[in-house]
């Protein structure tokens, strides 16, 4: 089965859902993934249908022109700071809009408190049919790859079962993670994946050098505006893509540079078109 590609709302920050929609579609994109629940960032454009009727139906309208479904909404974070009761009108909008997913991640170390309330907001997910899928960042409250999966075995253990491990290609790099432990993992734990490459530290070093300085300042910057095409970074993404199954990839790849250079639909694409001829030259189907 081939490869499906969806394009992230971060790989083209700031532009808004219609002609993020547009912009997938003539790249050549199978989903798109829409940031609908705000990350109140200095600057940041806000885009929530589910505050703004006319919004709503002018996305509506232009996933059905462009032929273009929604695959997920974000970032639903797990956060003391933040209501989660506000992401149950992201979810339900979202859910009218077709989406099938959401994401999240968690930013606390209060293992039991975070693990509580993903439940919380799974069950808000699961109100909508909608899957939740929890990512690992080394510098958040859940780091790798062990504290997601033990995370959703506690959440399945609570009676969850729409809940996931999101693995993104330069964060799992970042936190150590090796082709060969996704390999391991049982297949169930994946939903879908965000895919770039970036700078990342010898494996052998890696989890040392995360845990240890998780406000690396280079870290943080590449995350936010400057990660690689496929195959031009450190990071062993066909090694990673191999050992999961067939499940679709967003593509989650901002670089600023590259959109001063290609504009936001050149970038896109290129993002796309470097991606599928990274996986050909990989041997991957």
């Amino acid at each position: 089965m081939a490869r499906k590609f969806s394009l992230a709302y971060l790989t083209i920050p700031g532009t808004n859902p219609m002609d993020q929609i547009k912009i997938a579609k003539e790249a050549g994109y199978d989903f798109v993934s829409l940031r609908t629940i705000p990350m109140h960032l200095p600057g940041e454009p806000s885009f929530l249908p589910q505050d703004d009727p006319k919004l709503f139906a002018d996305i509506k309208a232009a996933l059905k022109e462009y032929d273009m479904p929604l695959m997920d909404i974000e970032l639903a974070r797990i956060r003391k700071d933040l209501d989660i009761n506000e992401y149950k009108p992201a979810f339900e909008a979202a859910a009218k809009l077709g989406a099938t997913d959401v994401l999240g991640s968690v930013w606390t170390r209060d293992r039991a408190w975070y693990t509580e309330t993903a439940g919380k907001v799974a069950g808000f997910a699961k109100e909508f049919g909608l899957k939740f899928n929890i990512e690992f960042l080394p510098w958040a409250g859940v780091r790798n790859l062990q504290e997601d999966i033990t995370l959703i075995d506690d959440l399945n253990a609570a009676g969850h079962d729409n809940v996931f491990v999101m693995v993104d290609t330069l964060h799992a790099g970042r936190a150590g993670v090796t082709g060969s432990e996704l390999a391991r993992t049982p297949r169930k734990y994946f939903n879908f994946i965000h895919l770039c490459d970036g700078p990342a530290p010898k494996d052998a070093e890696c989890k040392d050098t995360v845990l240890d300085n998780i406000k690396d300042d280079l870290m943080l910057y590449t995350a936010r505006e400057a990660r690689f095409y496929p195959g031009e970074g450190d990071v062993k993404i066909a090694d990673m893509v191999k050992a999961m199954p067939n499940i679709p990839l967003s593509i989650e790849l901002p670089n600023l540079k590259e959109i001063q250079a290609r504009g936001v639909a050149g970038h896109a694409k290129q993002c796309l078109d470097v991606a599928k001829k990274y996986f050909a030259a990989n041997g991957i189907d």
